[in-house]
């Protein structure tokens, strides 16, 4: 394995993205782009590697699988992204046979790679990596709830006019819809969210919760109406997990991996809090919960379960 080279499967926007912030990050030293358009990939790559004269340390170029050998870092783009009116899980059969297929030319020439998957549905994709092709748990991360649990801060920072830095609170579940904001663990300076929104003078009302609860779960779905895809929020999700892999930084992250069980549900892979470092992901944990937030969990568990069930069916 070579300290600091990342690999990134496939250039469409979210791919170049990441490619560009990863450029930027401490640590990384050499960024590979995949894609099965080698025009896009070199057309990509060149473009950020011009960028490289203002300050950008790390090499860029485009490359095929047998450039990914030695990469501390693999991120999976590749697939389609949602049109108007799907849902993350309607992408299942196409998206799991283009990950299928990238999984088995990695899997070929970085076995030890770590695997950071932000193909949708994203959840389903660890459960590929581990029953397919038999990688261990820690090494395939869906970024999951990682995203929704900064766009849950940020939404909560912009109704007290704070620094998204200064609140602390998971999304847990699903990358999707019935993903589950943790209300009761929510804490800002401190204090529970309510306790602080009363001394803040600005007292959280039941319309408060179930309106940030609504925005947060349907951000991408706004997003992508407006502008066509979701980009750069997912570019830096993946940019600051590979950031705490290859400088081993032990931070907590709600991402998602395979699971044994989960409430009673087997063979699932949600988003919980886990430690990740150089070796992946692990200790997933669940976080206190109220009885309501834990029969949520329950059900997002089995949403998950199922999905992929019928991704492994589809062999």
């Amino acid at each position: 394995m070579m300290p600091g080279k990342v690999g990134i499967v496939g250039a469409g926007q979210v791919g170049a993205t990441t490619a560009f912030l990863l450029a930027t990050v401490p640590g990384v030293r050499e960024v590979v782009l995949v894609d099965a358009d080698t025009d896009r990939a070199h057309a990509q790559a060149a473009d950020i590697a011009h960028a490289a004269a203002f300050g950008m340390p790390a090499e860029i170029a485009a490359g095929d699988y047998a450039d990914l050998a030695g990469a501390h870092v693999i991120a999976i783009t590749a697939g389609s992204s949602l049109e108007h009116g799907q849902t993350r899980l309607d992408l299942l059969s196409k998206n799991v046979t283009v990950v299928s297929a990238v999984l088995e030319k990695v899997a070929a020439v970085a076995s030890d790679a770590v695997l950071l998957f932000a193909t949708n549905p994203v959840d389903v994709m660890p459960a590929l990596a581990v029953r397919r092709f038999c990688y261990p748990r820690a090494r395939a991360i869906a970024t999951g709830c990682a995203l929704d649990t900064a766009r849950f801060r940020n939404r909560l920072a912009r109704h007290f006019d704070l620094s998204p830095r200064s609140v602390h609170g998971y999304v847990l579940g699903e990358h999707g819809d019935s993903e589950v904001l943790h209300w009761s663990g929510v804490q800002i300076g401190g204090m529970p969210v309510a306790e602080f929104a009363a001394k803040r003078g600005r007292p959280m009302s039941a319309d408060d919760y179930e309106t940030i609860t609504r925005e947060v779960r349907t951000s991408a779905y706004r997003i992508k109406q407006g502008k066509g895809v979701s980009n750069f929020a997912i570019g830096g999700c993946i940019a600051r997990l590979t950031h705490a892999i290859i400088n081993d930084e032990d931070v907590v992250f709600s991402v998602s991996t395979f699971l044994d069980e989960v409430l009673d549900i087997e063979d699932t892979c949600i988003s919980l809090p886990q430690i990740v470092d150089a070796s992946g992901a692990s200790m997933p944990f669940i976080p206190s919960l109220e009885p309501e937030e834990e029969e949520a969990l329950r059900r997002s568990a089995t949403v998950l379960r199922d999905a992929i069930g019928m991704a492994d069916r589809m062999r």
